[in-house]
């Protein structure tokens, strides 16, 4: 991993000739995102995944860093990705999976209780085979706080209706059960039983989320079910996978649970990355405070 750091810092410098304060600024930034990917358990850029880019820059945000430093991070990291891609180490330009954060905003945007009822009532209706797995899909999300990959790689055995959780196999290979709470669950067991069957072409599929030609649902059409849900029930800001994530982790955190235990819902190695949930939480109740106290808006006193 570090050979093709170096090939790319020779890169710019030599073929690009950026300045040396530049060089300095790549060198640090990209040097702590391999230490990152190695923390994760990633020992070649071949391994890399859009799941681990994600925790990265969710990393990045729980720092005490300002969100142009964030900003200038990413954009090193996405830069080097470019370049692995375009040097043929990586078969996949990852770049594009690597979300910019925007400056100004420096916690992850989460939805309040009241958009997740319009989101999920808004797809409550026709009982067709792709409603009832859009239905599923939404109730899962916001449920287990799954990461896009994990959700689309969910086979149909992985769902255990007894226990009433899901297991999922995140990073390196680990297992974990998330609990479903019984409303997910019947949602889950009506789209499986009289959705799922008349979506599949091939009875070797195991997927549990098909798309509408039957083969397992990718990640850029679940983007899409999510967007096109947002848009059908009028909420106004962007909502894209990890945004249901970080409304699940904040919720639960609002609710009462243990920052360990929600470090092991979300399948996070280290705790200080679940760590930004308790700002985000903290900023919520602020906003609810200054909005619904009867003296949070009077004028400072004077005396």
């Amino acid at each position: 991993m570090d050979s093709h750091l170096q090939r790319f810092l020779h890169y710019i410098k030599f073929e690009r000739g950026y300045a040396a304060n530049t060089i300095s600024a790549y060198r640090n930034d990209l040097g702590q995102f391999t230490a990152f990917m190695r923390d994760q358990g990633l020992i070649a850029w071949q391994a890399l995944t859009p799941t681990a880019l994600e925790d990265y820059v969710t990393m990045l945000l729980g720092r005490e860093y300002k969100v142009s430093t964030v900003a200038r991070k990413v954009a090193a990291a996405r830069s080097f990705l470019s370049f692995l891609f375009a040097e043929g180490v990586v078969q996949e330009n990852l770049a594009d999976w690597l979300q910019q954060p925007k400056v100004g905003r420096r916690l992850p945007r989460t939805l309040s209780r009241t958009e997740v009822q319009q989101l999920l009532d808004g797809a409550l209706g026709e009982e067709t085979p792709l409603c009832l797995r859009d239905r599923a899909l939404l109730e899962l999300m916001y449920a287990t706080g799954l990461r896009a990959t994990e959700v689309v790689s969910l086979q149909v055995d992985d769902v255990d209706f007894e226990r009433g959780a899901v297991r999922c196999v995140g990073k390196g290979d680990k297992e974990r059960f998330i609990p479903l709470y019984a409303r997910a669950g019947a949602m889950l067991q009506r789209y499986i039983d009289g959705g799922r069957p008349f979506l599949l072409r091939d009875n070797k599929v195991r997927h549990l989320f098909l798309n509408r030609n039957g083969r397992p649902l990718t990640r850029p059409g679940l983007w899409f079910i999510i967007q096109q849900q947002v848009e059908q029930v009028g909420l106004s800001d962007y909502v894209t996978p990890h945004t249901l994530r970080h409304t699940f982790a904040t919720h639960l955190l609002e609710g009462g649970a243990d920052l360990r235990e929600l470090q092991e819902f979300l399948g996070h190695a280290n705790i200080t990355t679940t760590q930004i949930y308790t700002e985000v939480s903290s900023r919520r109740k602020r906003e609810v405070y200054d909005r619904a106290h009867p003296r949070a808006h009077l004028p400072d006193s004077k005396e």
